[in-house]
């Protein structure tokens, strides 16, 4: 497929991954869902664990997305074979750290969850989660790895259908488990989290049907293994490692500001949830569109267009802030009408609660597009220390203005959920004059 910077391509790419990309998301979507109307410690066990959980998916993400910058800069450079490597190497290092990750769950999150909770209630729930949804990690860590690949060729279609497949799946196996159905107990939190990782394992077994059949992918000589490719694992991971560290930053700092909350009320913490909930659904386009913008630009530099690479994040910047903002105005227009579905009637106090702060959360997303399209702009040209290095700087403003807001001031949530405005302005400022300065052009891999 011939890349261009018109806004028709940009769409053409970032539509298919604005669902592929959010599958974690919609996972803990749907788990919040039906947990709120089985119980209210469940619904606030799911707002903490879940952060984890996106946490841990987020490693496998972060070197799928590196893998994704290289894969689309060899085919950037019509070099099917080089691509092909890359997938290898990408699929072999994924499971690797899935292993690892796997082992470290069960022998450390027990005790790690101990520590940082207040209420024994909310830490049994967190584990009876975690525990069984440790087990969907492998098929997680391989399918953002087959995204990535798909992704990088810019041929999205079939993500759309697969991440329907999972979410179909993982609602229905969510309403049988949790609430108990045709002759299956209700397990409630265990039980969304057995779902969830049987719906990964079902969109995962669907791809890989779709990948047999696809004689597009055969040039890349996927299953031709002469030897291990520890060239490419190196420089996989290179590239990856900085992006691994950027999400496990923004989840880790997101996971502790929570942490905090939990510890200030239960109650802040469910209203939280909701509004993280909310954030979720509506960064979907963005997520998409940060996708799409790491194979534009990665594909232009492979074509030696450095000259497009910022025009292509402006206007997908723009296009990511317009759609975003048309679907906020539904909910600040009517509030009530979309929050009661999420939590229920049941649920009026945390509405009521919410409502105050959804100004504010459509403010965060305007600061959340610009600066997260800009920042994945960066990571396609393969500066991802660069990256690494501005994410950290206003990853520890977003700690120590949480920290006192929340656990010093004792402000109110309002002043506590600010700390997402500072982190994305702040993110998007540097990001613009670093690309703006042309230092960029220097990097090549």
């Amino acid at each position: 497929m011939k890349l261009d910077t018109s806004y028709k391509q940009i769409l053409t790419i970032s539509l298919p991954i604005m669902l592929g990309s959010a599958a974690q998301n919609i996972i803990v979507l749907s788990d919040s869902f039906f947990l709120v109307r089985n119980d209210s410690l469940d619904f606030a066990a799911i707002g903490l664990v879940g952060i984890f959980y996106l946490l841990v998916a987020s490693i496998g993400y972060g070197f799928s997305r590196g893998g994704q910058v290289l894969m689309a800069r060899r085919y950037g450079e019509r070099n099917d074979r080089g691509l092909g490597r890359y997938f290898q190497s990408l699929v072999i290092f994924e499971l690797i750290i899935a292993l690892i990750i796997f082992a470290s769950i069960h022998l450390f999150a027990p005790s790690f969850f101990k520590s940082i909770t207040r209420d024994p209630e909310i830490y049994k729930r967190c584990i009876e989660y975690l525990i069984p949804r440790s087990y969907g990690i492998f098929f997680s860590y391989l399918g953002v790895s087959i995204i990535a690949l798909y992704t990088s060729i810019a041929r999205t279609k079939f993500i759309v259908i697969d991440t329907v497949i999972l979410t179909v799946t993982n609602l229905v196996l969510d309403y049988i488990l949790i609430f108990g159905a045709f002759g299956v107990e209700s397990m409630g939190v265990k039980g969304a989290a057995i779902a969830s990782t049987i719906a990964e394992i079902v969109a995962f077994v669907s791809f890989v049907i779709y990948m047999f059949y696809d004689k597009k992918i055969r040039p890349f000589q996927l299953l031709h293994f002469s030897k291990l490719p520890f060239d490419r694992i190196s420089e996989t991971f290179r590239i990856s490692m900085p992006i691994v560290f950027q999400s496990m930053l923004g989840l880790g700092v997101w996971f502790i500001f929570f942490a905090w909350i939990e510890n200030r009320s239960s109650h802040e913490l469910e209203v939280s949830n909701l509004i993280r909930n909310l954030y979720l659904i509506l960064s979907i386009p963005c997520w998409g569109f940060s996708a799409g913008i790491n194979t534009l630009v990665s594909n232009f530099i492979g074509n030696n267009k450095r000259f497009a690479v910022v025009p292509i994040i402006k206007k997908t910047a723009i296009l990511s802030t317009v759609v975003t903002l048309a679907l906020s105005m539904v909910i600040l227009f009517f509030p009530f009408q979309i929050l009661t579905p999420l939590v229920g009637r049941e649920n009026l106090v945390i509405i009521q609660s919410a409502i105050p702060l959804l100004p504010l959360l459509v403010f965060i997303l305007i600061a959340f597009n610009l600066g997260g399209i800009y920042m994945n702009g960066l990571i396609g040209t393969g500066h991802t220390v660069t990256a690494l290095w501005i994410q950290f700087i206003f990853s520890m403003v977003y700690l120590v203005y949480s920290y006192y807001v929340i656990k010093v001031w004792n402000l109110s949530l309002n002043a506590a959920w600010f700390s997402e405005a500072i982190y994305w302005i702040g993110i998007g400022i540097m990001v613009a004059i670093y690309l703006n300065s042309k230092k960029w052009y220097e990097r090549k891999f």
